[in-house]
């Protein structure tokens, strides 16, 4: 059967979380220009740096007291360094302090923020890896040496390399810890636990993190609500996890989700990224002469977007889940939103379903069993069908985690 050319935005008929706290509208523009639906619930909040009275105090103690090696982690955290001196009165004092240390920077926004403040950096890993510039610096040995370290916001469990420094000090060194800026959750909790429930209920295709600290807060709301595993299952199910980076990746990637990412870390990158990825991974049914590919908050039928309501929208996800196989009424009623236990609801859910459709025959009654999708007569059976050859993964980009691919989504598998 010849597929239906698709000739939509190429995101058209996704919906996808984005939990960035800067440049969040940035991020979402570049999502809806190709077609997506964005959800969007920023994850953090950043304590301005000029109200940060512990900063202030870090930053005269190491004027008066100078480090000899400098380390620069974000590129947004050492240019909020600087402005923040500025508003001190600190600003010259502080550029002229920095000059006479050793330089590091862990990747090109931190060296670019290094530069534009007339500094120059000495060394920066390829990798962008904070691992990395720990191990450049104790391969060089660092006993009794004076190190100042930016960090890159508060310590979390779940956040990648959390014992820089105290790794520094057990090798000898007298670390100074720079908190250039700190992020704690959103004062309001409420966007962020409605995408929670998003991604347990699978009505988001991609929640898209573009730093560390966002996955950390997200895992802390789960845990806290009782809702970690669940999140983790749906992460490791039908809901891509898009990350902008391998340091943005490394928490998930350490709980045994699977993650995907651009070549390079940058935000551009990652919206292109996810409109090659989603579009290869969705679900491919065919149904009585129809192509259909089930989304998060909508069915595409023949390339044609049709938005359901929630009824409908949860029983196609539970008859996709195992498509031609027959399921209880039962069980559906199971999947409505609200429950219940009058079957009755089923059926009108089932005509809501097929009217949204515009393919009625796609959905078949099965008499006293139940529904299935009518899949083409090659396909349908009351067995699993078999599963098409699975594509192999995609090469990785650059920094892309290779110990735990996402397989294809195969034609006829949800």
């Amino acid at each position: 059967m010849t597929s239906p050319i698709d000739t939509g935005p190429c995101l058209a008929g996704f919906t996808i979380g984005v939990t960035a706290a800067r440049r969040a509208e940035e991020f979402s523009t570049l999502l809806t220009r190709k077609g997506a639906a964005v959800v969007s619930a920023p994850a953090i909040r950043i304590i301005p740096l000029a109200d940060d009275t512990e900063l202030e105090r870090v930053t005269e103690l190491l004027i008066a007291d100078p480090p000899q090696i400098t380390v620069a982690t974000t590129g947004i955290g050492f240019r909020g360094w600087m402005e923040a001196a500025e508003g001190w009165g600190l600003a010259e004092v502080l550029r002229d302090t920095l000059a006479a240390t050793r330089m590091l920077a862990r990747g090109p926004k931190a060296k670019g923020a290094i530069r534009a403040a007339e500094l120059r950096e000495e060394w920066s890993p390829a990798s962008e890896s904070s691992a990395e510039v720990l191990d450049h610096l104790l391969a060089e040995g660092v006993e009794g040496v004076r190190i100042a370290v930016q960090l890159h916001g508060a310590t979390t469990e779940w956040e990648p390399v959390p014992d820089f420094c105290e790794v520094l000090r057990c090798a000898g060194a007298d670390v100074v810890p720079v908190p250039v800026y700190r992020w704690e959750p959103p004062a309001d909790r409420g966007p962020m636990d409605n995408m929670i429930e998003s991604i347990i209920s699978g009505s988001l295709d991609c929640v898209t993190f573009t730093s560390a600290p966002a996955v950390a807060s997200m895992l802390m709301r789960a845990k806290e609500t009782g809702l970690l595993e669940s999140v983790l299952h749906a992460f490791r199910g039908r809901v891509l996890a898009a990350c902008v980076g391998p340091i943005t990746a490394a928490p998930l990637e350490e709980l045994g989700v699977p993650t995907t990412m651009p070549g390079r870390a940058r935000l551009g990158a990652l919206a292109r990224h996810v409109a090659e990825e989603l579009p290869r991974r969705a679900s491919r049914i065919y149904a009585a002469g129809h192509l259909v590919s089930v989304r998060g908050g909508c069915v595409v039928v023949d390339g044609e977007v049709r938005q359901l309501a929630p009824a409908p929208m949860a029983l196609m996800r539970s008859l996709a889940r195992q498509p031609g196989r027959v399921v209880s009424r039962e069980d559906l009623l199971a999947a409505l939103p609200g429950g219940g236990d009058d079957t009755h609801a089923v059926e009108t859910a089932i005509a809501r379903l097929r009217a949204g459709l515009g393919t009625p025959k796609a959905i078949q009654t099965v008499v006293k069993r139940g529904y299935r999708l009518a899949l083409d007569a090659a396909d349908c059976s009351d067995t699993p069908p078999a599963r098409a050859a699975v594509q192999a993964p995609h090469a990785a980009g650059i920094g892309t985690p290779a110990r735990s691919p996402r397989p294809a989504q195969a034609i006829g598998v949800w």
